[in-house]
């Protein structure tokens, strides 16, 4: 008996100091994250630059841009840039809420800029990121199709 009093003493223990660094762990990313978006909003930097370079990114629903990019690169070259090209003001982020469980990010935001059109762009966006070591290894983004899919062809990108 007092074998398995000490044995469940244990296992409380390594459960309080599981939890004690899940939730510093959770923190840690969630002010990683908190950051990012500062500086995106201020134009000196930005979530992407988190992006590991394997990092795969999902973009979810059924936008003309929907799937899995399987790299950093891919989602960069096939959205990112093509979206920014688009933009003749930048993307700025205004964030409602950032939650944070263990090595899991949800970022709620809203972000509005100007087309090249001269047409503002305005969309909410909600990201499900997966860090590690202070990287984004993985994403799933679900923000507004018809928003997305009106600028993305209505607006033609300049030439980079």
């Amino acid at each position: 008996m007092k074998h398995l009093i000490k044995t469940i003493g244990f296992a409380i223990a390594a459960l309080a100091l599981t939890t004690k660094a899940s939730a510093n762990e959770a923190e840690t990313n969630r002010a990683t994250i908190a950051k990012a978006m500062d500086a995106w909003a201020a134009g000196t930097g930005g979530p992407y630059d988190l992006l590991a370079d394997d990092a795969v990114w999902t973009i979810s629903g059924n936008s003309l841009a929907s799937r899995t990019y399987p790299s950093k690169e891919a989602f960069m070259s096939e959205v990112i840039r093509p979206f920014n090209a688009r933009m003749s003001a930048r993307l700025i982020p205004s964030v409602h809420k950032i939650y944070a469980d263990g090595d899991t990010v949800i970022a709620h935001f809203d972000a509005k800029g100007t087309a090249r059109d001269g047409k503002p762009y305005v969309n909410s966006y909600a990201w499900i990121l997966t860090l590690k070591d202070g990287r984004i290894v993985r994403a799933h983004a679900f923000f507004d199709a018809h928003a997305f899919d009106d600028f993305w062809t209505r607006v033609i990108p300049i030439a980079e």
